[in-house]
């Protein structure tokens, strides 16, 4: 799911996956691996770090020098090509010297870029993020009027500089109706709040209460006055949901997923969490006071897989999907390509202990071509990138799965699957694209031996199905895909009962993270970047883009209504005094109330629908302001909202705004968690 025009800033890290010598491991005992969704999910960190990751090789006096003088010679000689002046959606040195020092070197040291960063001593990436990081004060511009530290400014009452404000009481857990506890609100992963303590009519006076400072921030989840939120700075908070300030938080988080709040006798409280982190671990904790509980074995031993979807509980059993980064490796013509195979693994809720694990490519690898002098394997690819929903009546789970990586197609890619969860047997699949055979660095300007013939279209799967009971009792598993199509399925026989055209679709959606369900509706959030990105540049594009929400037929598909996304200004804080280009696509997933349906957009805006027809009841600019945030960051700005979207909770609204997500657009390395309730009260 590797978003197509970031491919070429990625090429040179991918070469850090030979050996030292040059030669390459094959075959299935090869672990290494970089790939998609990076510049994706992992852009900021990759970003950061791909053109420095090859610098082990002719690293190693570097350090000896003094450390400024030796950070600027690696990053010129390892970044400049991509990062000054930028590459298409590679952030430039004043984004990337936004980025705390601390976050640079934990992204090479235990992050997702730990792979990439093999051979680099402690000294070097401290240089690194050193040299970075000084040139901010040098590079920083005087904004222009309306932008930047000049633009209107929402003063709140803030800690000291830096600081977590700390809670004076951490009272105990106490769920109520309404709570949002886990990515997608329940286990069919509708994202539909039925008691939100808040009446559509209330939506129009929502103003802004609090907001907190966070890099790379996630979607929070909410139990009772308990608010949990990650980031990718390594960091879990536990926050009062109502003022903001910090219950505790852990600090050594390897990245991170949405976490998941359930009762369980596992956790002392009685309440315990999970997340999941990229280095393809999983970690339990108590809910209550962040105490570990466990964590799991490695899951995949793969270098390539990670873990993007939040883990789902399913009674005792933790499901836990895989996904990789290995298209982007594939990049390198030393690489061998591909071995990844997607998977969904159950660990055992108590302990942690693997159970099953079913892989969603079933054929068996094997050679298929010779190239460059490697010989090349397949199938491979199909990584559930998607948190999967639950079927409890059928005692099924749904993933939805990613693209092919190789000549060699396979029935598991770009599909919809259900699985046993006993047992972790396939009872279905649907597959909807064949031959969405896909890697990175292949295209009319560049190309590896590693590219398959002819190259697909890149259109995974992203977004978490959802599973529909209809008037009458019937029911329907509803699944939206990045070629911008939306799809009905039987969930008892996976048969393809409808399929409706949304969006004319692209490498960056279509639908990308995410789609909302209440009982009428479904509701489709349409990205189209890669075809809104070729438009803003006065591209001729195969077809017209169609950001925007719209909402659907579950019985049919049938299209009820649709809210094009406006154009309307924004400003990115990464641009400086440039003017921001305004991406209007929808790529995150939406949260639903009764009556209305928020959804963010990459340009920054937060926008309320009204769910019967589509016209916006409110909306608020992200980016029109800077914030004093609780944790004391003075003129704190806002950004694209992208990823999991708003989380919707007793009377308040939360989100992200700054994301640092697929689309490289409106990301400024640090996010604000804002919170909103009527009046601001």
């Amino acid at each position: 799911m590797i978003e197509n025009a970031g491919r070429d800033f990625l090429r040179d890290a991918a070469l850090r996956l030979t050996s030292p010598n040059g030669s390459q491991r094959r075959g299935r005992g090869y672990k290494g691996g970089l790939g998609m969704r990076v510049v994706g999910i992992f852009a900021p960190l990759l970003a950061a770090m791909a053109g420095l990751v090859l610098s082990g090789h002719a690293s190693g006096g570097a350090a000896q020098a003094q450390p400024m003088a030796a950070g600027s010679a690696l990053f010129q000689q390892r970044c400049k090509a991509c990062h000054e002046p930028a590459v298409e959606r590679a952030p430039g040195l004043p984004e990337l010297a936004r980025r705390p020092k601390d976050d640079i070197v934990r992204a090479l040291t235990s992050g997702v870029m730990a792979p990439m960063a093999a051979g680099l001593s402690d000294a070097d990436k401290e240089a690194i993020a050193g040299y970075i990081v000084s040139t901010a004060a040098a590079a920083t511009p005087k904004p222009p009027p309306g932008a930047g530290t000049e633009m209107p400014q929402i003063a709140l009452k803030t800690g000291p500089i830096g600081k977590d404000p700390k809670c004076a009481r951490v009272p105990p857990i106490r769920p109520q109706a309404g709570d949002w506890a886990s990515m997608g609100v329940d286990e069919r992963a509708s994202r539909f709040q039925r008691n939100p303590g808040l009446a559509a009519a209330d939506v129009p006076r929502l103003k802004l209460k609090w907001a907190f400072s966070m890099t790379g921030g996630g979607q929070p989840v909410v139990v009772g006055d308990w608010l949990f939120v990650t980031n990718r700075s390594g960091k879990f908070y536990a926050l009062d949901a109502r003022s903001g300030c910090v219950r505790w938080s852990v600090d050594d988080l390897v990245a991170r997923t949405t976490p998941m709040i359930v009762r369980s006798k596992i956790a002392p409280s009685g309440w315990a969490t999970f997340i999941g982190q990229s280095d393809r671990v999983v970690r339990a904790f108590d809910a209550q006071t962040g105490k570990e509980l466990w964590r799991s074995p490695m899951l995949e031993d793969h270098k390539a897989s990670l873990l993007t979807g939040t883990p789902v509980v399913a009674g005792d059993k933790l499901l836990v999907p895989i996904s990789s980064i290995e298209e982007a490796a594939a990049m390198s013509k030393a690489y061998v390509c591909c071995t990844f195979r997607g998977s969904l693994a159950a660990l055992d809720l108590a302990t942690g202990r693997l159970l099953w694990k079913t892989h969603t490519i079933s054929e068996p690898l094997r050679a298929h071509r010779e190239s460059d002098g490697k010989t090349l394997t397949g199938p491979a690819g199909a990584a559930i990138w998607a948190a999967p929903s639950l079927d409890t009546k059928r005692g099924l789970v749904y993933v939805v799965t990613g693209d092919s990586y190789t000549d060699v197609d396979t029935i598991g890619a770009d599909a919809v699957m259900a699985i046993e969860i006993a047992t972790g047997k396939i009872r279905w699949q649907h597959q909807v694209t064949a031959k969405d055979n896909f890697v990175m660095g292949c295209g009319p300007i560049s190309a590896t031996g590693n590219c398959p013939t002819p190259l697909g279209p890149d259109f995974d799967f992203g977004a978490t199905p959802v599973l529909m009971t209809l008037k009458g009792g019937k029911q329907v598993l509803v699944a939206g895909q990045k070629s911008g199509l939306v799809y009905g399925f039987d969930p008892d026989t996976g048969s393809l009962l409808w399929k409706t055209t949304v969006g004319s679709g692209s490498a960056l959606g279509g639908v990308e993270w995410g789609i909302g369900a209440d009982d009428a509706r479904v509701y489709v959030p349409i990205s189209d970047l890669g075809l809104v990105f070729a438009e803003m540049r006065g591209i001729k594009t195969p077809a017209p883009a169609k950001p925007g929400l719209y909402a659907l037929d579950p019985a049919n598909g049938a299209i009820l209504w649709s809210a094009p996304a406006p154009k309307a200004p924004c400003h990115y804080a990464s641009d400086g005094e440039k003017p921001s280009a305004c991406a209007r696509s929808l790529s995150a997933a939406p949260a639903v109330i009764p009556g209305a349906v928020f959804e963010g957009g990459l340009d920054g805006w937060l926008r309320a629908y009204d769910a019967r027809t589509g016209k916006v009841i409110w909306e608020y600019s992200t980016t029109a302001q800077t914030y004093d945030t609780l944790n004391g960051i003075k003129g704190q700005p806002g950004g694209g909202i992208d990823g999991m979207g708003p989380t919707v909770a007793h009377g308040m609204v939360y989100v992200t705004s700054g994301h640092n997500g697929a689309a490289r657009v409106g990301s400024n390395g640090v996010n604000v968690l804002l919170a909103f309730s009527p009046d601001g009260k």
